[in-house]
């Protein structure tokens, strides 16, 4: 069972976005998608394929990399970005706040998304959210992840899941 997407959009989502200074309806519905995509709304919160964590399937080694050479450069960032994290928890377990941290785990993957520096359209369709994903996220974070799946296919997918569990639209995407 996942968690209720209104719930995550307007207590999770929105609230971390508007903290970083960063909310768009874009970027919001993006790590939505990227949720829905990634664990199904948080129905699987460990990955068997890659060692991803949380719903966002997050990597360790995208996490390390994201605290090492992005947030590094950009200390009011990364302090507004601690700030998510538990004080006393994280510093013994930084990768577990993936899992047990909503706040922090979607502070980190639109982290994943912003080192990118990209420029989001006020509209995206799912399949322009697709696109984002799967060219600065998934190809990013899933660096030892072998995947047999084209392009196209988990484009098409990703599109989907954002229909049905992001919309609650039961019908299918027209390519």
């Amino acid at each position: 069972m996942g968690i209720y997407i209104n719930d995550l959009r307007g207590l999770v989502v929105r609230p971390t976005l508007e903290h970083l200074h960063e909310w768009s309806q874009t970027a919001e519905n993006l790590l939505l998608g990227t949720a829905a995509q990634e664990s199904q709304l948080g129905y699987r919160m460990l990955s068997n394929n890659h060692g991803g964590l949380g719903i966002f399937n997050i990597s360790p080694q995208t996490h390390l990399d994201l605290w090492d050479n992005y947030l590094v450069t950009d200390p009011e960032l990364a302090s507004l970005t601690r700030g998510l994290a538990s004080q006393q928890l994280f510093l013994k377990n930084p990768h577990g706040e993936l899992i047990t941290n909503l706040s922090y785990s979607t502070a980190m993957a639109w982290m994943i998304y912003k080192r990118h520096n990209l420029q989001l359209p006020s509209y995206a369709n799912a399949l322009d959210l697709a696109r984002y994903w799967l060219n600065h996220y998934r190809s990013r974070n899933h660096v030892a992840h072998q995947t047999t799946v084209n392009d196209e296919h988990a484009m098409n997918e990703f599109a989907q899941n954002f229909q049905q569990l992001v919309l609650r639209k039961d019908k299918n995407i027209a390519a």
